[in-house]
Order: C-alpha cells, then sequence, then structure tokens
C-alpha cells in the first residue's frame, strides 16, 4: 500500500466495530506521535485525541473511528481503497491527522485533532467531547465528498415496541402478536405521513425506520417485539415523537425509547469555516457544493455545546456507507486532506 496514505491504509487495516475500537485507537495515538504531534493520548472515553501547539484560540477537527459490524478485506485496487471503515468515517479522520500534521505548531493556536468512539452506538465518545472542549472552531469528519460541505443532519429517537398475550387458537378471530406490531407501524407511519405533507425537502421530513422484528412463544404466552427509530426534522423535538410513540402503542403493546434521542442540527453557511473550506476547494479546482445530510451524526451532539462556526467534512461517497462495497479514492482522499491544510492555515491566519 501507498506509503502516502499510511494514515488512512493503518486505520482501515485495523478493524474497530463498536465497542472494539481499543486496537485502533492505540495504533492511531502512535501514529499522530510519529508524525510530530506535540502529545496523543487515550482520554477517559477511549478516544484518541492529539494536539499540536498550544495558546487561546483551538480548533477541533472531530472524526470517529468505530465502524459498523461487516469486515471487508483491505486492498487497493486502481487507486480505490476498499474496507470497512473507508468512507464512514475514517477517511475523513485519517485526513484530519495528515492535515494538521503537515500544518504543524501555529503559534497561538492549539488544534486538536479526535477519533470518537461509539459513534454507531450512544457516541459517548462525542458526549464526552463535548463537555471537554471548548473550540474556537470546529469541523466535524463525515464523507461529504472532498468538493462539497454538510451543513446539517437530522435528529434521532430510537425505539423499541413489545405485544405480548396468552397464546389462543388462530380461529379465535383475534389479532396475533404480529398483527399487533404492524398495526403499531402503520400508526406511527401514517403520523408521520400527515406532518410531511407540508415538507418538500427529505431533510424536513419526518422518517420511520423499521430495522427488526420478531416474535416468540412458550406454549403459554406469546411476544412480538419490533425495533427501529424516527428520523427528525429541526422543527420536531424528540419529546413530541415520544408522545406520538406511546399513543400508537396505546391499547396495543407498550413502546420504549432506547439511547439518548438526538435534536437535528444545521450550521449556518456564513462563517469562516464554511469560507474557508469553499476557498480550499476552489483552490484545487473543484466546484464546492452543499448537502444536508439524512442521516444523524455526533454534530447533533457537539454542535450545541460548542456553539461555534463549525461545518462537515470529508472525503468519500456516503452513498458506500455501511455497505459489502465501501471504499474510497486515494486521489479524493489527497484533495481532502489538501483542502484541510489550506482551511487551518486559512483560520489560524486570521486569528493570532
Amino acid at each position: 500500500m501507498m506509503s502516502t496514505y499510511e494514515t488512512l491504509t493503518g486505520l482501515v487495516e485495523r478493524f474497530s466495530p463498536t465497542h472494539y475500537e481499543a486496537e485502533a485507537v492505540a495504533w492511531l495515538v502512535g501514529r499522530m506521535l510519529s508524525l510530530g504531534f506535540a502529545s496523543a493520548r487515550t482520554d477517559e472515553a477511549g478516544n484518541a485525541v492529539g494536539t499540536i501547539g498550544e495558546g487561546p484560540n483551538q480548533i477541533v477537527l472531530l472524526g470517529h473511528i468505530d465502524t459498523v459490524p461487516g469486515k471487508i478485506p483491505v486492498r487497493v485496487e486502481n487507486g480505490i481503497l476498499h474496507g470497512r471503515g473507508a468512507v464512514d468515517a475514517k477517511g475523513p479522520l485519517a485526513a484530519f491527522v495528515d492535515a494538521a500534521a503537515q500544518t504543524g505548531l501555529v503559534p497561538g493556536w492549539q488544534i486538536v485533532v479526535i477519533g470518537a468512539v461509539d459513534e454507531e452506538g450512544d457516541s459517548a465518545g462525542a458526549w464526552h467531547a463535548a463537555a471537554r472542549y471548548h473550540p474556537r472552531y470546529a469541523i466535524i469528519g463525515e464523507p461529504s465528498g472532498w468538493n462539497r460541505i454538510a451543513l446539517g443532519y437530522r435528529g434521532i429517537v430510537r425505539f423499541r415496541f413489545q405485544a405480548r398475550q396468552t397464546i389462543g387458537h388462530s380461529a379465535a378471530g383475534r389479532d396475533s402478536v404480529c398483527e399487533m406490531a404492524v398495526d403499531f407501524w402503520n400508526r406511527l407511519v401514517e403520523f408521520c405521513a400527515r406532518e410531511n405533507r407540508a415538507a418538500e425537502r427529505k431533510f424536513d421530513q419526518l422518517t420511520p425506520v423499521l430495522q427488526e422484528m420478531h416474535s416468540a412463544g412458550d406454549g403459554f404466552v406469546e411476544k412480538g417485539e419490533m425495533s427501529g427509530n424516527v428520523r427528525l426534522p429541526q422543527r420536531i423535538a424528540p419529546e413530541r415523537i415520544k408522545d406520538v410513540l406511546r399513543e400508537a402503542a396505546a391499547g396495543i403493546g407498550t413502546v420504549e425509547t432506547e439511547g439518548i434521542p438526538l435534536n437535528a442540527f444545521r450550521v449556518e453557511k456564513s462563517t469562516p469555516v464554511v469560507g474557508s473550506l469553499l476557498s480550499g476547494i476552489r483552490s484545487l479546482g473543484g466546484d464546492p457544493s452543499f448537502s444536508l445530510k439524512l442521516g444523524t451524526s455526533d454534530l447533533s451532539i457537539v454542535g450545541p455545546a460548542w456553539n461555534c462556526p463549525m461545518a462537515v467534512y470529508g472525503p468519500g461517497d456516503s452513498t458506500f456507507d455501511h455497505t459489502p462495497g465501501e471504499c474510497i479514492s486515494l486521489e479524493e482522499y489527497g484533495k481532502a486532506a489538501a483542502v484541510l491544510v489550506g482551511v487551518l492555515k486559512r483560520l489560524t491566519a486570521a486569528v493570532r
């Protein structure tokens, strides 16, 4: 594999699904030290944290080091790196590390790179970072494409529905627990459809997602379960959806929310961070554009906490997220890293 991409390939080679990130974190800490970071360590949450410089001004580059399950053989073919996490989101994280190392020490500034754990879970790493850092500027690492800037992500409420009853004969004329679960789901879908009538953009819509459904019985009691989530637009708070879930389950079964609900979050366009990204993309001949993402990310956690100019940026095509064909163009990775070097230099030059 090409030494130019050692940070990227080294990270991707170390399979790190959520809750099993320790090996990749340890490797990244060592990699950052070898690249000249003033310090690098594993923090209390298990994040990999590297810093360059000291001073009153701080830039935080927050990526995540965990991936979804499903190991993919790591290989490079025709300039394309294949492997789990190549896009989501080790590509953006590695680009942060390489760009910070190339930028180096800037008087009056501290550049912090964080490889957060648990982003695909409950985001324990981001919650820890949100309380620990107070940056002047921040960039969140997710695959936007080297010439595109993401400005927002939707929120989420995760749920688990359960219906149970004593077993009866199938000819008794009552609904099975599976039918109860379907009834609950249909009520939820109907509510979302009504709410979406006036929302043209997907980013502004409610999206219910059914992830798992199963039933079982022991000869006396049958139980049906369903789990999923609802993606939220900015206009709808998680508490409203919790009420909707309870209403949908009324008279059928019980529903509980899981994990920490997140609000949708969108950054402003007219900030030094976005402006620097636009300039960096154009300097490499790119035609920059913006996107609003339909999923969720750590932006929704650190955005409200840090309340500073920020954006979401990183190499990779997000259509490959979580797929068996996850891969990233090494050329695109190189361009994104170069854009980030320019961004760091512009931001730090503007304030001394």
